[in-house]
């Protein structure tokens, strides 16, 4: 079914129309004139704008040039009581995609706009196959040619990665879901967009929504657009992600932090490929590829998590587990030289290089941040070096609990004794702000590497009058 937007000044003639397309199940919106519906169309984008020609203000044939100049992909069918064949040779010059004049029967009028409709479908299908087509052919060339394909800033020679990076160039070519699993710094949001890059869907919108960092009722908004009204602060209509990324592909970072209520919702859209808004009644109808991502494993998501098994299953299709950087530490010097060229001018740094002595350091630890913790001690040590070549003395300390153990008395203690509250609690905020930092600001990751409750938390940030 389709979006259609009705533009007459006449009440009866727009009331009618409406009500005719509403009956064969179209969702339809109108406006009396044609200002008002250049509006509405800027709200919620249509498959086909109906209009009349002779209107005041704005006439039909304005309408179209508005229309096509903004909107290029709308259907528009002009309806006039004047018709005449100049008219209709000037309107399909314009892009009008058909012209009737009045007056015409109900059912001429419904078929007309079905023949559009279905047309408009077949040329999208059309468009997505040879968007297809273009990138098998792309891939095809630099495979023939001994090309190695890009995936944007993912890293890495290890025989894991390798995996990961054939797995990428088979997915990216399907409409499939797929679910990424990854230890948090993992890269999972890389791999998302390397996939839609590869896509079919390349040319239409990436869109990303980091799910734990938003409460239920935000996300609700956030996914799904709401009304004008539909709770306090909604002051207009404000289209969801998913409508944003209509022909693209929607990525949900945290998937596992999503609500049950809100799980439902999400379930519907998956299923039926269509969604209202938060406050509304109209059934929008969306084409959004869909990419989620979570740092549990599936057996801890459906292990008393509170996620929907149905849920699963329908991002479950096609799922990839990302390697974590401890278990492929012969990519450590790729990504080192890797982000001292990306992050070299943005920290002003004099460096070009790096001693075997710091790889050898860097290879030591665990990562239990992976290739996030990373990038940022290579960052620090960018800031911190003098010369040209990056050394082990360079390096900043590293790592939540260190990477060494501290040997002899505690500077802490001295002859005079200490206050052990101060001490614990002085530890206590770095490791909130450590686990802050690392879960980038998302609260329900820095509670889960913390082993909190997630109200626990909430409790000692206000404690220690921490910013996330």
């Amino acid at each position: 079914m389709a979006q259609i937007l009705i533009i007459d000044d006449h009440d009866s003639m727009r009331e009618g129309l409406d009500l005719l397309l509403r009956r064969r199940g179209h969702t339809t919106h109108v406006a009396e004139n044609g200002a008002r519906g250049m509006a509405v169309l800027e709200e919620t984008g249509m498959d086909l704008v109906i209009t009349d020609l002779k209107m005041s203000e704005m006439d039909g044939l304005e309408v179209l040039e508005a229309v096509r100049g903004r909107y290029p992909e709308t259907e528009v069918l002009l309806i006039t009581a004047y018709g005449t064949i100049e008219t209709a040779v000037r309107a399909m010059k314009l892009g009008a995609t058909d012209f009737l004049t009045k007056p015409f029967s109900s059912e001429e009028f419904a078929v007309k706009v079905e023949r559009l409709i279905k047309a408009k479908e077949e040329r999208e299908r059309l468009r997505r196959e040879n968007r297809s087509l273009r990138v098998e052919n792309t891939y095809l060339k630099e495979r023939d040619e001994g090309h190695e394909a890009k995936y944007g800033e993912i890293v890495g020679e290890s025989a894991p990665m390798q995996r990961v990076f054939r797995w990428i160039e088979r997915v990216a070519r399907s409409e499939s879901t797929v679910m990424v699993y990854g230890e948090s710094g993992t890269g999972k949001e890389l791999v998302a967009r390397a996939i839609h890059a590869g896509s079919g869907r390349k040319s239409g919108p990436f869109v990303r929504v980091n799910c734990g960092a938003l409460s239920d009722s935000l996300l609700d908004s956030e996914l799904f657009g709401h009304e004008k009204g539909a709770f306090t602060g909604a002051e207009r209509r404000r289209r969801g992600r998913f409508e944003l990324a209509n022909g693209g592909t929607l990525f949900l970072d945290e998937v596992a932090t999503v609500a049950p209520q809100t799980q439902v919702r999400l379930l519907r859209v998956l299923q039926e490929r269509e969604l209202e808004r938060v406050g509304g009644e109209d059934t929008i109808p969306v084409d959004v590829r869909i990419i989620a991502a979570t740092n549990l494993t599936p057996e801890e998501l459906l292990d008393g998590n509170g996620f929907r098994q149905d849920l699963f299953y329908r991002l479950h299709v096609v799922p990839l587990t990302l390697p974590p950087l401890r278990m492929r530490k012969e990519d450590v010097p790729v990504l080192v030289h890797h982000f001292i060229d990306k992050l070299r001018e943005r920290t002003c740094s004099p460096v070009r290089s790096v001693t075997q002595a710091a790889l050898e350091r860097l290879a030591e630890y665990e990562w239990p941040g992976n290739v996030r913790e990373l990038e940022n001690v290579v960052e620090q040590a960018l800031v911190l070096a003098d010369g040209p070549e990056l050394d082990a003395d360079d390096l900043p300390p590293f790592g939540m609990r260190g990477d060494t153990l501290a040997t002899g008395p505690d500077p802490m203690l001295d002859s005079e004794g200490t206050d052990l509250n101060r001490v614990v609690e002085g530890m206590e905020e770095r490791l909130l702000r450590q686990a802050l930092s690392r879960a980038q600001g998302v609260k329900a990751e820095a509670a889960r590497l913390l082993g909190l409750k997630p109200s626990a938390l909430y409790y000692k940030l206000e404690k220690y009058g921490i910013e996330s």
